[in-house]
Order: C-alpha cells, then structure tokens, then sequence
C-alpha cells in the first residue's frame, strides 16, 4: 500500500517537472515570436514606396548619420547656386538670395548686404548681367562638430557680348538645425566667408 503511494508521488513529481518544462518551453516560444514580429516590423518600416509612372518602386530608409556627408555636401551645393546664380531682374535676385539666407546664418546675409550696398546687384539689372556658379567639388570636415567646409565654385558671369569666368573658394561650418520646408537638409552655413575670387586668366568668348 505504501510503494502504490510512492509511485503515485513519484508519477506526480514526474507530471509537475514535464509541466513546468512544458510551460518553460512555451514561454520561449512565445518571447521569440514575439521579438520576430518587432524585428519584422521594423525592416517593413524601413521599405519605402514610390509611385513612378504607375508602377510602385521599392526603397530603403537610412539613418541621419549615414547620409551625412551626401547631405551636407548637397546642402553646401544648394546654398551656393541660390546665392550666386542671379539673372538681372531685382524680384528674381531677392527671391533667389532670400531662399539661400534660410540655409545659412549672419555671416551670408552680412555679405549680401554688403554686396548690395556697393551696388553689385544694380550693376547686374543694369547692364542685363546673368551670373552662374558652378559647384566642382565640396570637401567636409566630419572629423568635429560643426562640421567644417570648404567649396570650390566655377562663376562665369554672362555678358551681352562675352563671359568670363573666375574662381571662387569659399569655407564656413555646418551645424544641425531642425528640417522644414525652407530648408530640407536640417544644416545651416555658419561662419561664412570668400577665401578665394580672381578672374581666370583669360576671358571666354
């Protein structure tokens, strides 16, 4: 009678240990389901769908730090070609240097007005001037923060009769502002400065 007890409390021990196991293994099932499913969600966040021509083309996300230097060297690009390609027309040149001073700080919109006070942007609209400038290369510091850079620039100014080109360096930092409509990229040109503009040797017809 004794071992029939014995045998039942074995049995017993033998079930509860099953049991627990059974129940250990189920909650690891479901704690890796479960961080799948987040894992899952997160690379679906990652995909993008641009509709082009009807058809739905698929793209992938990335990280501020990972388009920093494509951004910054795109920003510093857009700063330049608004601040410096100007037709001769004062609503256009305000227009066009209004838009680039939203990506920079005092400094550029000290040599803008410096500029107009020595009457540059007249002389443009009065002798029918169109300028350009022609972004070659952009090279960042991302080594410190602000980041530094130095850009270096074709302008060619467009004569009735002629053009003539000269070469323009110019160097500043980039620091991280938040993005807006005004400016995309979340960077502003700070400590902006003209290291370099001479006229190149010869004029081009």
């Amino acid at each position: 009678m004794f071992q029939h007890f014995s045998n039942i409390e074995t049995a017993f021990q033998h079930i509860k240990r099953f049991s627990l196991l059974f129940v250990l293994c189920c909650a690891l099932v479901c704690c890796y389901a479960v961080y799948e499913s987040y894992r899952a969600a997160e690379r679906a966040q990652d995909r993008i769908y641009i509709l082009s021509n009807g058809k739905a083309l698929e793209a992938l996300t990335a990280g501020r730090r990972d388009n920093i230097p494509v951004e910054a060297r795109d920003h510093v690009k857009t700063f330049h070609e608004l601040f410096f390609n100007l037709d001769p027309d004062d609503k256009l040149i305000t227009a066009s240097v209004t838009r680039a001073l939203y990506l920079a700080d005092q400094s550029a919109k000290a040599q803008y007005d410096n500029l107009r006070e020595k009457g540059y942007y007249s002389n443009l609209v009065s002798g029918n001037i169109s300028q350009q400038v022609q972004v070659d290369s952009v090279r960042l510091d991302l080594e410190s923060y602000p980041y530094g850079f130095t850009c270096y620039a074709t302008q060619t100014l467009v004569r009735a009769t002629s053009r003539s080109e000269r070469v323009l360096v110019t160097k500043g930092t980039l620091r991280n502002v938040s993005r807006s409509d005004n400016n995309p990229h979340g960077f502003l040109v700070q400590g902006w400065e003209t290291i370099q503009h001479t006229d190149r040797v010869k004029e081009v017809p």
